[in-house]
């Protein structure tokens, strides 16, 4: 017996889980850290740049895909273009969604455990060495598996009861919390003493210090905060009714996404240089800078504690579009129970994440091409799998899918114009595939 097709309950709850899937850990944990490792100002201008020019216009394509097909990535593509190997990209999206997810709860382990450790009196107390007490957490083998499977438990909880009762219920109270925090934490930031100096890294550009390796991971920077690439968009929205503009909803998420990197962006680099640390330290960069912030302000154990627990469901929030992405592939339209599969799926990740999560501790030394797992699955997904499968569904927007049922799709639920659409179409069809192979090449150092 077939079971009643899962879907959104209205635009504003589609609009906040597609940004939840959006903004977590690509916005809030990886993009301080990139531009701090990559150039400050000018990292960021690019980053805007390829989510704009971009970004947005494979989100559309990703909506149009989804909801066209009325169906979860891997069927959408063989609904659109049976016998053909264009519905081979569904799969990558969720092989990508997969190795994604193994390394991405590693983290959202961390951020699990640093939020319990964050209860006050634990944390934040006068001396506290917060780069040790991180290093304390990544460093012990067992408390970051503990913390990779207590992540994916939450996962396999929320994924189980569908998008009405889990994902989107969950996301329409806790991201308008963390727009709400992270704007209390920029006000807090810029008044440091020395703050100036850190929003002149992060907002003034110095293009001396850009790349063919910069310029690339500022591309797989805006696919990986914007969720595309892997299909995670296709399947949520083919849960979406035909009253809604796709190029309307796109274009929300991906100016939420840019807001966020933003607030994220002056929350930390103000206080990074405020407080003389490293701006390019890497991964561990925003659970070192928030506590200093945090603990200079009046009820700072508090507002960390409030912070950290909204970070995660923010990491959350991205973590469970992965999560049904994969679940979504093997029960839609089947004799299989969500639960099941979303329990196996979750098990599955979580042996598949183990190795990520003792390359800070255990398997330090282990190097793939001079990258630990956990870099070297990060890069692999980032900077191969997102732009690929971006060029993969920009050829098949552009060549493949029938040009009617674009246009369609396009347009229902706006009165944008014809001039519009033609735009946004022949980006897809040449743009987005130039840009992407120029940049690919640029980076093997053969243009």
């Amino acid at each position: 017996m077939q079971r009643k097709k899962q879907q959104w309950s209205s635009k504003i709850g589609f609009i906040l889980s597609s940004a939840g899937a959006a903004i977590g850990l690509g916005a809030i944990w990886k993009f301080p850290y990139m531009t701090g490792m990559n150039g400050g100002g000018a990292f960021f201008l690019l980053f805007i740049a390829f989510t704009v020019i971009i970004g947005l216009p494979i989100l559309i394509a990703e909506f149009i895909i989804g909801r066209g097909a009325g169906k979860e990535a891997v069927k959408a593509y063989k609904t659109l273009a049976p016998k053909s190997i264009s519905s081979m990209i569904g799969y990558w999206g969720v092989i990508g969604a997969f190795l994604l997810m193994s390394f991405y709860s590693v983290v959202g382990g961390w951020v699990l455990l640093y939020s319990a450790l964050s209860i006050p009196g634990i944390i934040i107390r006068e001396g506290a060495n917060y780069p040790d007490l991180f290093a304390q957490i990544t460093g012990s083998p067992w408390i970051t598996i503990l913390g990779l499977a207590l992540f994916l438990l939450i996962n396999i909880i929320v994924v189980s009861f569908g998008i009405q009762n889990g994902i989107e219920k969950a996301s329409k109270i806790l991201m308008p919390l963390l727009f709400i925090f992270f704007i209390v934490l920029v006000g807090r930031a810029v008044t440091f003493e020395g703050a100036i100096e850190g929003i002149r890294f992060f907002l003034q550009p110095d293009f001396s210090k850009l790349n063919a390796e910069n310029v690339l991971y500022a591309l797989g920077q805006s696919f990986f905060s914007l969720a595309v690439g892997i299909s995670v968009m296709v399947t949520y929205s083919s849960y979406l009714g035909k009253d809604i503009s796709l190029p309307a909803s796109a274009s929300s998420v991906s100016i939420m996404n840019i807001f966020v990197s933003l607030l994220a962006g002056l929350a930390i680099f103000p206080v990074v240089f405020a407080f003389g640390l490293e701006p390019a330290q890497g991964p561990g960069l925003l659970f070192i800078v928030l506590p200093e912030a945090f603990s200079s302000m009046p009820f700072g154990e508090v507002f960390l504690s409030l912070f950290l627990l909204l970070f995660l469901f923010a990491v959350l929030t991205s973590s469970f579009s992965m999560l049904e992405i994969i679940t979504a592939a093997f029960s839609n339209n089947k004799n299989r129970s969500r639960k099941k599969v979303a329990s196996v799926a979750g098990l599955l990740v979580f042996i598949a994440g183990i190795p990520a999560a003792l390359s800070s501790n255990i398997l330090s030394d282990f190097t793939i091409f001079g990258k630990t797992v956990f870099d070297a699955t990060d890069f692999l997904v980032s900077n191969i799998m997102l732009p690929a499968g971006c060029l993969f569904i920009a050829l098949f927007i552009g060549f493949k899918m029938d040009k009617a049922l674009v246009k369609q799709e396009f347009t229902l639920g706006n009165h944008l114009n014809g001039g519009i659409y033609n735009m946004w179409y022949q980006i897809m069809r040449w743009l987005v595939p130039v840009t992407i192979i120029i940049v690919f090449l640029s980076t093997l150092g053969v243009v």
